[in-house]
């Protein structure tokens, strides 16, 4: 799916001082444009901020796995948080033409609706690290809130269909062949990988308007 996106950054600030790695995972919806979870971008009291990031955040899309040489690497240079759930959109350094976004929903999802997951979050629930391929599950749609979904697994769980640390911000999509698909929700939160339980996602379809004047 090449609108998948890899968000890593290394200079995360830390209270007392220095910085750490983290990551997230995203995809395109327009070309200078992805969205992914609000809380990937915040403070030092890890609250979610917009505008200009406040550390660098390197954006890998349309790869496979790290040495994929298709796709392309751009920075997010600028940050909208939504004003109801944990969502944000980040514009890119530059766009990105040749690659097919997700669209976006019309409307909202059925309760068992098929959906496919993709990220690129940690293959432990211990040690956390980006993993260097993508990953991809299947889900379904099992409880519908104002501003959330919850999405159950659709087949045994294991770290390389589920989501984990790092893959806040996946998508969750409907797909429409090899290489498009429409957005459902992106992923918040969920249990401890590989763990039994639901995924709290980010409805898209209730901030559409929202979506399109940041876009616009």
């Amino acid at each position: 799916m090449p609108f998948n996106a890899k968000l890593t950054s290394k200079d995360i600030p830390v209270e007392g001082g220095g910085v750490r790695g983290g990551g997230c995972s995203g995809s395109l919806i327009a070309p200078d444009w992805i969205i992914t979870a609000g809380h990937c971008f915040h403070d030092l009291d890890g609250t979610r901020v917009g505008g200009t990031p406040q550390y660098h955040m390197t954006v890998a899309v349309g790869k496979i796995n790290d040495d994929d040489p298709r796709g392309h690497v751009v920075q997010a240079v600028d940050v909208r948080q939504s004003p109801v759930n944990d969502l944000a959109l980040v514009k890119l350094s530059a766009p990105i033409t040749d690659i097919a976004p997700l669209t976006l929903p019309t409307g909202p999802p059925k309760v068992g609706e098929d959906v496919d997951f993709v990220g690129w979050g940690s293959l432990s629930a211990t040690v956390v690290a980006p993993a260097d391929h993508m990953k991809r599950g299947h889900f379904e749609v099992s409880e519908i809130r104002h501003t959330e979904l919850d999405m159950s697994p659709r087949e045994a769980r294991t770290v390389e269909n589920s989501p984990c640390h790092d893959d806040s911000g996946s998508p969750f999509f409907i797909p429409e062949g090899d290489q498009k698909g429409r957005l459902v929700a992106i992923e918040d939160n969920g249990p401890d990988c590989p763990q039994p339980g639901v995924e709290t996602t980010a409805r898209v379809d209730t901030i559409l308007d929202w979506i399109h004047e940041q876009m616009s």
